[in-house]
Protein backbone atom coordinates (compact mmCIF):
# COMPACT_ATOMS: atom_id res chain seq x y z
CA UNK A 1 0.00 0.00 0.00
CA UNK A 2 2.69 2.60 0.55
CA UNK A 3 4.20 1.34 -2.93
CA UNK A 4 0.49 2.18 -3.97
CA UNK A 5 0.13 5.85 -2.33
CA UNK A 6 4.15 6.51 -3.86
CA UNK A 7 3.24 5.93 -7.20
CA UNK A 8 -0.09 8.24 -7.03
CA UNK A 9 2.00 10.98 -5.08
CA UNK A 10 4.41 10.68 -8.20
CA UNK A 11 1.65 11.43 -10.53
CA UNK A 12 1.18 15.37 -11.72
CA UNK A 13 -2.71 16.08 -11.36
CA UNK A 14 -2.90 16.15 -15.09
CA UNK A 15 -1.72 12.77 -15.10
CA UNK A 16 -4.30 11.89 -12.47
CA UNK A 17 -7.17 13.80 -14.21
CA UNK A 18 -6.43 12.20 -17.77
CA UNK A 19 -3.98 9.54 -18.24
CA UNK A 20 -4.12 7.12 -15.12
CA UNK A 21 -6.77 4.63 -16.52
CA UNK A 22 -9.76 3.48 -13.84
CA UNK A 23 -8.15 6.20 -11.11
CA UNK A 24 -9.04 8.83 -13.95
CA UNK A 25 -11.97 7.48 -14.47
CA UNK A 26 -13.01 7.10 -10.42
CA UNK A 27 -11.57 10.53 -10.05
CA UNK A 28 -13.84 12.30 -12.61
CA UNK A 29 -17.10 10.29 -11.68
CA UNK A 30 -15.99 11.33 -8.17
CA UNK A 31 -15.90 14.70 -9.20
CA UNK A 32 -19.02 14.81 -11.29
CA UNK A 33 -21.34 12.97 -8.56
CA UNK A 34 -19.90 15.75 -6.08
CA UNK A 35 -20.88 18.65 -8.11
CA UNK A 36 -24.18 16.88 -8.52
CA UNK A 37 -24.59 17.07 -4.87
CA UNK A 38 -23.03 20.44 -3.48
CA UNK A 39 -23.95 22.56 -6.81
CA UNK A 40 -20.51 23.66 -7.75
CA UNK A 41 -16.98 21.90 -8.03
CA UNK A 42 -15.50 19.79 -5.95
CA UNK A 43 -12.07 19.42 -5.11
CA UNK A 44 -12.04 15.25 -4.60
CA UNK A 45 -8.52 14.53 -3.50
CA UNK A 46 -8.97 14.14 -0.27
CA UNK A 47 -11.38 11.50 -0.69
CA UNK A 48 -7.97 9.96 -2.75
CA UNK A 49 -6.25 10.63 0.66
CA UNK A 50 -8.66 9.43 2.82
CA UNK A 51 -9.27 6.32 0.97
CA UNK A 52 -5.72 4.90 0.52
CA UNK A 53 -4.41 5.97 4.30
CA UNK A 54 -7.88 3.83 5.65
CA UNK A 55 -6.56 0.88 3.76
CA UNK A 56 -3.11 1.70 4.80
CA UNK A 57 -4.55 1.91 8.45
CA UNK A 58 -6.21 -1.56 8.02
CA UNK A 59 -3.33 -3.39 6.46
CA UNK A 60 -0.49 -1.96 9.59
CA UNK A 61 -3.30 -2.59 11.99
CA UNK A 62 -3.83 -6.35 10.77
CA UNK A 63 -0.19 -7.19 10.00
CA UNK A 64 1.38 -5.99 13.70
CA UNK A 65 -1.72 -7.32 15.72
CA UNK A 66 -0.16 -10.61 14.77
CA UNK A 67 3.01 -9.77 16.38
CA UNK A 68 1.56 -7.16 19.22
CA UNK A 69 -1.71 -6.79 21.28
CA UNK A 70 -4.68 -5.41 19.19
CA UNK A 71 -4.41 -1.88 21.12
CA UNK A 72 -0.64 -1.36 20.40
CA UNK A 73 -0.87 -2.43 17.03
CA UNK A 74 -3.33 0.29 16.16
CA UNK A 75 -1.21 2.51 17.92
CA UNK A 76 2.09 1.79 15.91
CA UNK A 77 0.17 1.67 12.74
CA UNK A 78 -1.59 4.91 13.51
CA UNK A 79 2.15 6.56 13.93
CA UNK A 80 3.36 4.51 11.17
CA UNK A 81 0.72 6.02 8.80
CA UNK A 82 0.95 9.41 10.05
CA UNK A 83 4.80 9.31 9.39
CA UNK A 84 4.35 8.11 6.11
CA UNK A 85 1.58 10.69 5.54
CA UNK A 86 4.43 13.32 6.22
CA UNK A 87 6.56 11.99 3.83
CA UNK A 88 4.29 11.81 1.35
CA UNK A 89 3.35 15.10 1.64
CA UNK A 90 7.29 16.04 1.42
CA UNK A 91 7.27 13.64 -1.62
CA UNK A 92 4.70 16.05 -3.56
CA UNK A 93 6.90 19.51 -3.16
CA UNK A 94 9.26 17.83 -6.10
CA UNK A 95 6.21 16.60 -8.23
CA UNK A 96 5.07 19.51 -10.95
CA UNK A 97 1.29 20.91 -9.82
CA UNK A 98 1.48 18.83 -6.70
CA UNK A 99 2.02 20.15 -2.97
CA UNK A 100 2.82 19.95 0.05
CA UNK A 101 -0.25 20.59 1.81
CA UNK A 102 -0.85 19.79 5.85
CA UNK A 103 -4.44 19.24 5.44
CA UNK A 104 -3.51 16.25 3.25
CA UNK A 105 -2.18 14.99 6.25
CA UNK A 106 -4.46 15.75 8.69
CA UNK A 107 -6.86 13.54 6.16
CA UNK A 108 -3.87 10.89 6.00
CA UNK A 109 -4.08 10.41 9.80
CA UNK A 110 -7.05 10.35 10.70
CA UNK A 111 -8.26 7.68 7.72
CA UNK A 112 -5.40 5.97 9.41
CA UNK A 113 -6.70 6.45 12.53
CA UNK A 114 -10.09 4.97 11.77
CA UNK A 115 -8.79 1.67 9.44
CA UNK A 116 -6.48 1.14 13.04
CA UNK A 117 -9.89 1.45 14.95
CA UNK A 118 -11.51 -0.31 12.33
CA UNK A 119 -8.90 -3.74 12.99
CA UNK A 120 -8.57 -3.18 17.30
CA UNK A 121 -12.47 -3.35 17.13
CA UNK A 122 -12.61 -6.47 15.11
CA UNK A 123 -9.62 -8.53 16.87
CA UNK A 124 -9.88 -7.08 20.06
CA UNK A 125 -12.91 -8.49 21.78
CA UNK A 126 -14.06 -5.13 21.85
CA UNK A 127 -17.50 -5.58 19.74
CA UNK A 128 -20.06 -6.96 21.17
CA UNK A 129 -20.67 -10.80 19.88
Amino acid sequence: MAGFIFFMSAHTGSQLDHDSGIISLVKAWLATAAESLFGHPVDVSPVGHFTEFLIFGILLANALRLHVSPGKAAILALVIASGYGITDELHQIFVPSRSCDPADWAVDTIAAAIGAAIVYVRTSGFHSK
